[in-house]
C-alpha cells in the first residue's frame, strides 16, 4: 500500500546526496516588502554560502490576482538589491522551465492521476460554508479542519469523478510525521488533527498549492526550501505528498516573520515597508546590513556587501522570532 511505503522510505529518501539548490517563489500578487526581501536573502545566502544555486519561481497559480507587471517587479528589486538567480524568472533560465507556475498545468495534471491511482484521492463538492458549519466552536487558530463529509467508506479505492464541479481531496492518515526544522528544530504533525483530508486541486479548476509546490520543488532539484514560519504547519501536508508519489524532499528552514513597529506581520499593503519607499530611502548596502542585523548575522545594522554576508552565514546565528 502506497501509505505503507511512505512512512517506512521518507527517511532514506532525504539521504541521497544531490546538488545544493534553493529557492525564491514569491507570488505576483503586488509589491514586494521588506519581509519578503528578508526570505530572500537568507535563501540566497545559504545557498551560497556552500557554493549552491538560486532558482526563481513565479507562483502565478491565482489568474484573478497575479499580475505579470508584479513578476517584473519582482525580478528587477531582486536584482536592485544584487540578488541574481542561476535558474528561472520570466526568461526561463534553466532547463527545469516553465518557471511560472500558470504554465505547468499539464505537469501538475499527471502527478494528480499519479495520486489518483494511489486510491487516494475522492471529489467533494462541500462548500467553504458547509465546511466551516462543521467546525467546533473553540476552534480560534484559524486552522479549518475537514471533517469528512464526502469521504467514500472505503480506502482506498477509485472513485469515479462526477460531472457537477468539485474539488479533488486527498484522504490523510491518523499518524504523526515527523520532520526537523533548520530555525525551528524537531517538530510533529498529524494531518488528521491539524487539517484533515486536504485539497489538491479547487472546484474551480485551480492547482492546489500543496500539490503545485511539491512537485516543482522535486522537478527544480531543490534540496532546501527557505520561507516563512507561517507556512511551518504547511510541511507535514507536502512531505505526505513527497513520500505518494516517491519524490525526494528538501531540507526545510523557516523564518521569523518580520513584523512593523505594532507587531503586525508585514503585508503588501504595507506601503512604508514595501520596495518603492525602500528603495526611496536606502542603497543597496544599507539595506543589506539592515536584513543581516535582523538576521542575528551582524551586531548592527550598517552597510555590508553580499561577499561580506556569504562569508558570515550561518543558520546558528539566525534570531528567533522577533521584530524588527
Amino acid at each position: 500500500m502506497a501509505i505503507q511505503c511512505f512512512f517506512s522510505n521518507f527517511a532514506v529518501m532525504n539521504q541521497t546526496d544531490r546538488i545544493v539548490k534553493g529557492r525564491f517563489a514569491p507570488s505576483p500578487t503586488g509589491r514586494m516588502h521588506l519581509g519578503n526581501l528578508f526570505t530572500a536573502l537568507l535563501s540566497w545566502l545559504s545557498v551560497k554560502s556552500v557554493g549552491g544555486r538560486w532558482v526563481l519561481r513565479i507562483e502565478d497559480l491565482d489568474p484573478q490576482r497575479s499580475k505579470r507587471v508584479y513578476s517584473e517587479m519582482i525580478e528587477d528589486d531582486l536584482l536592485w538589491l544584487g540578488l541574481e538567480w542561476d535558474e528561472g524568472g520570466l526568461d526561463d533560465i534553466g532547463e527545469s522551465g516553465p518557471y511560472c507556475q500558470s504554465r505547468r498545468g499539464e505537469i501538475y495534471e499527471a502527478f494528480l492521476e499519479k495520486l489518483r491511482e494511489t486510491g487516494f484521492t475522492y471529489p467533494c463538492t462541500c462548500t467553504r460554508a458547509d465546511i466551516m458549519a462543521t467546525q467546533a466552536p473553540h476552534q480560534s487558530d484559524g486552522r479549518v479542519i475537514y471533517g469528512g463529509t464526502c469521504r467514500p467508506d472505503w480506502l482506498p479505492c477509485i472513485v469515479e469523478e462526477p460531472v457537477c464541479p468539485h474539488a479533488t481531496r486527498l484522504w490523510v492518515p491518523d499518524r504523526e510525521i515527523h520532520f526537523t526544522d533548520r530555525v525551528y528544530g524537531d517538530r510533529t504533525v498529524n494531518l488528521a488533527t491539524h487539517c484533515g483530508d486536504f485539497v489538491v486541486r479547487r472546484a474551480d479548476g485551480a492547482w492546489a498549492y500543496q500539490l503545485a509546490v511539491v512537485v516543482d520543488d522535486a522537478l527544480m532539484g531543490i534540496t532546501e526550501v527557505v520561507r516563512g514560519e507561517d507556512l511551518l504547519l504547511s510541511t507535514g501536508q507536502q512531505l505526505y505528498l513527497y513520500g505518494l508519489l516517491g519524490l525526494e524532499a528538501p531540507e526545510y528552514a523557516h523564518v521569523p516573520l518580520v513584523c512593523n513597529e505594532a507587531g503586525i506581520r508585514l503585508s503588501k499593503r504595507d506601503k512604508s515597508m514595501g520596495m518603492e519607499e525602500l528603495r526611496r530611502r536606502y542603497i543597496p548596502e544599507e539595506l543589506l546590513g539592515l536584513l543581516a542585523h535582523r538576521a542575528g548575522l551582524i551586531s548592527e545594522p550598517r552597510r555590508s556587501s553580499l561577499d561580506e554576508l556569504i562569508g558570515i552565514f550561518s543558520w546558528d546565528k539566525v534570531l528567533v522570532p522577533g521584530r524588527l
